[in-house]
């Protein structure tokens, strides 16, 4: 069986905050941007590397609003401990900090931080599986 890409993708009502975090912070690579395709504007983000990445889009007619609750999540895994201490410190350096996890769980092992539209990204030092 082939294994399938997955892309996540949401609507925001600033897609340049939401680069600031997820390539500035995050670091991860614009893979695609694009403006009035059908009233839409956005980009998509990840490592081209990767078997997902993120797309967000924007449209002036409509109002995204917040994440819904604060356990909406995207968990990245980074056992390594040198790689995940780098990706904490690049997300504080582009000027994010570490919140407190809804789930107790997260803050174990990981270290959660929330984007400007609220929704939470963990990176978690340990393996999945």
């Amino acid at each position: 069986m082939t294994i399938p890409k997955l892309r996540v993708a949401r609507p925001t009502d600033d897609l340049s905050a939401l680069k600031s975090f997820y390539v500035d912070g995050l670091g991860l690579k614009i893979l695609y941007e694009f403006s009035d395709h059908d009233g839409f504007d956005g980009m998509m983000v990840g490592d081209p590397r990767s078997l997902y990445h993120f797309e967000f889009t924007k449209n002036s007619e409509h109002i995204a609003g917040r994440a819904p609750t604060k356990d909406n999540l995207i968990v990245l895994y980074l056992p390594d401990q040198r790689e995940w201490n780098d990706a904490v410190e690049r997300m504080q350096d582009a000027g994010f900090s570490a919140v407190e996890a809804f789930n107790p769980y997260w803050d174990r092992l990981g270290r959660t931080f929330e984007d400007p539209d609220g929704y939470r990204l963990v990176l978690q030092n340990a393996a999945w599986g």
